[in-house]
């Protein structure tokens, strides 16, 4: 039980050891903008991690490298901006809507669309009432499974 516990405060406690103590801004604000990036940021080398989660080198570089935009007066946008141009779209968690990205925004709202359709159609022709009626037996085929019926009972 307490290995369990243990592990658990170790698992909650990683992404506080990602951000160094010396990575920290004194202001107050902006730190809390930068961590606000580094939320949207992806590690490069861990991809699913954000910066601030990682203990790669790459993502403290990327770390101090907001922190010093912002410094520079930079807005969140711009921080973004340049980050992006640095090292690619890869490394935005929601990469902008635009372009080559519309594909990707819109290939699943539209399978999703065809799935339905295609469900629809599958269950609309399986409707009882689009099958056709059954045809009336003969006077023949009336006497017949009457006769049956009979040997079944007795």
């Amino acid at each position: 039980m307490r290995a369990a516990a243990a592990m658990l405060a170790l698992v909650a406690a990683q992404a506080a050891w990602a951000v160094q103590p010396d990575e920290v801004l004194a202001d107050a604000a902006l730190e809390h903008r930068a961590r606000e990036i580094g939320q949207m940021l992806r590690c490069p080398v861990c991809q699913g991690e954000n910066i601030d989660e990682s203990n790669a080198p790459i993502s403290r570089d990327l770390r101090l490298y907001v922190r010093e935009r912002l410094v520079a007066g930079d807005s969140d946008a711009q921080v973004i901006d340049a980050v992006t141009e640095r090292f690619g779209e890869f490394v935005l968690f929601e990469p902008k809507a635009e372009g080559g990205n519309l594909i990707l925004y819109w290939a699943g709202p539209l399978m999703a669309l065809v799935a339905a359709l295609a469900a629809f159609l599958f269950l609309r022709g399986r409707r009882p009432d689009a099958a056709p009626a059954p045809e009336a037996l003969t006077t023949e085929e009336r006497a017949r499974l009457d006769a049956l019926m009979r040997d079944q009972e007795s």
